[in-house]
């Protein structure tokens, strides 16, 4: 007969071979990666991965996957970051469109994991902001939609700004002047001009965006665009262009010679 101990030592050996034999079959198994993260090959967990192999190394979602940091028990924090790219057609673009709440209709990401992602996303469309500031000079509209596409791009609403400039058509500030539904925003040009003769600005260029994508302009854009610009002949403050930017393109006034 065995002694206590032997009988001791053989349950501690049976379960050690059935624990390597689950790892074993976890290994081989499709579905391996569906397993917690910790378990992955040290060079593919993203945190270790980034740090090993540098940024540029991980893949989108793996960089989401370590804003969020935990999976669930269903999916590891890549699978899960999976999940929201196929919700943005695997489009970061797209996904800088999102809420909070388009966030939360996948299972597993709550208010805290989405706040996550947004400020992130929100950074990263700041710190591009900052590289179109060095490029303070408006010589084309190129130059404007440049300039505004970072920022309305992702809007659902549309919003109506303005860039306000010096004699030298370098740029003092850009102001939002209103924010409205799908089809319409206001835009008040005593707000408009207020706004540049308190900046001491010489010109003014318009913008604002149109959500459906359709960049040709409305018989209200064209006659709010000639108001705007002969209120600013009697105040010696010239319209250099109005930009429609929709779908990643733009119409301008000045280039149509509209205004």
């Amino acid at each position: 007969m065995l002694s206590y101990f032997n009988r001791i030592q053989v349950i501690q050996n049976l379960t050690l071979s059935i624990n390597v034999l689950n790892f074993d079959v976890m290994s081989h198994d499709n579905n391996y990666k569906n397993f917690s993260i910790k378990l992955w090959a040290e060079d593919d967990r993203p945190r270790e991965k980034l740090l090993l192999k540098g940024k540029t190394s991980l893949s989108d979602a793996e960089l989401i996957a370590i804003l969020i940091s935990t999976g669930t028990r269903e999916d590891t924090a890549v699978g899960l970051a999976k999940k929201i790219l196929l919700l943005a057609s695997n489009n970061i673009n797209e996904l800088g469109k999102f809420t909070v709440n388009d966030l939360k209709k996948i299972k597993g990401i709550g208010e805290a994991k989405a706040i996550s992602i947004i400020a992130a996303l929100e950074l990263g469309r700041r710190r591009k902001d900052e590289q179109l500031l060095k490029k303070q000079q408006i010589v084309t509209s190129k130059d404007i939609f440049d300039y505004f596409h970072p920022i309305l791009s992702d809007y659902k609403h549309e919003e109506f700004w303005i860039l306000i400039l010096n004699r030298s058509n370098k740029i003092i500030c850009s102001k939002r002047i209103s924010e409205g539904g799908v089809n319409g925003t206001v835009a008040d040009p005593k707000i408009i001009f207020k706004l540049a003769i308190e900046e001491l600005g010489s010109s003014i260029i318009l913008c604002h965006n149109h959500p459906s994508g359709n960049i040709n302009p409305s018989e209200e854009d064209i006659r709010l665009t000639q108001k705007i610009q002969n209120a600013g002949k009697f105040l010696d403050i010239h319209v250099i262009d109005h930009i429609i930017i929709g779908g990643g393109a733009y119409y301008s006034f000045n280039d149509q010679g509209v205004i």
